[in-house]
């Protein structure tokens, strides 16, 4: 199995799809692709919040707003799963996840060793000539990497693999719990509108209300906790503390969004 990740909407993953379909006979499942444009801090979550539901699987992840720069393309083998993406930090808070008290094991493509990827009716270039697109490492570099890396024994059995000192780090910014308060921001906000925040889930337990950047609101279990268009917090099913509306969206409602600071205080 194979799973694409992007931000590129339509219909860039389809060329992608095209390219591995001609390589390997991998199952090949859509994980999204609307992911916000060149956010690779939203995108890691998500992927780190999905892709643990897959079985062993090889993850093609593209958001890539270096794409053409000097930036690496690489490879990251996590437990028993393979990752595949630009070494930006987008896949290290996953691979850590998948990886468990496993060591990662990180390599480097070497891109000109990968055979050049022509459209169907097209002659290959001579070596070391073929066309790359500076904008489109999603179909050239990406997609054959991943078709090469799920059809191989390992990564270091992968010829045009090798092995790296570390890819590049990201760490998604932990709450702060200090006098009965907890202090964040906000991770992502989903497409319902809800504002998931960094703040543990279990600050919530026992509590009815909650004071949130100064406005007290009720606690729930669920949506339905409070009346259409109320606000609450909830826990989600990632396990932080959201800022919601039911039936509403709770960005607009809470004046929020993606890296604002958040505050949360019991209720005296």
């Amino acid at each position: 199995m194979i799973t694409l990740t992007s931000d590129f909407g339509t219909p860039y993953p389809a060329a992608m799809k095209g390219v591995l379909l001609g390589r390997t006979d991998a199952r090949l499942v859509d994980v999204g692709h609307d992911f916000p444009r060149q956010d690779v801090r939203t995108a890691a979550f998500w992927l780190r919040e999905t892709l643990p539901y897959f079985p062993p699987a090889t993850h093609l992840v593209v958001v890539d707003p270096g794409v053409g720069t000097g930036r690496d393309a690489i490879a990251i083998r996590a437990g028993e799963h393979a990752l595949v993406g630009p070494d930006n930090g987008v896949l290290l808070p996953v691979a850590r996840r998948l990886a468990g008290d496993a060591a990662l094991e990180s390599y480097v493509v070497d891109e000109e060793a990968l055979e050049p990827v022509v459209p169907a009716g097209e002659s290959p270039p001579d070596p070391g000539e073929g066309p790359r697109s500076n904008t489109f490492h999603g179909r050239d570099v990406f997609a054959p990497t991943a078709a090469a890396v799920h059809d191989s024994d390992g990564l270091d059995a992968v010829a045009f693999l090798t092995p790296s000192d570390g890819p590049v780090d990201l760490e998604l910014p932990a709450a702060s719990l200090e006098d009965g308060r907890a202090v964040g921001e906000v991770l992502v906000v989903d497409d319902f509108g809800n504002v998931i925040t960094n703040v543990p889930g279990e600050f919530l337990e026992g509590r009815d209300r909650v004071v949130a950047n100064d406005e007290p609101v009720p606690v729930g279990d669920t949506f339905e906790a409070v009346l259409a268009g109320e606000r609450l917090a909830t826990v989600g099913s990632h396990g932080y503390v959201e800022l919601d509306v039911n039936r509403g969206r709770g960005e607009t409602a809470f004046e929020l969004a993606v890296g604002d600071r958040v505050v949360l205080e019991p209720v005296d």
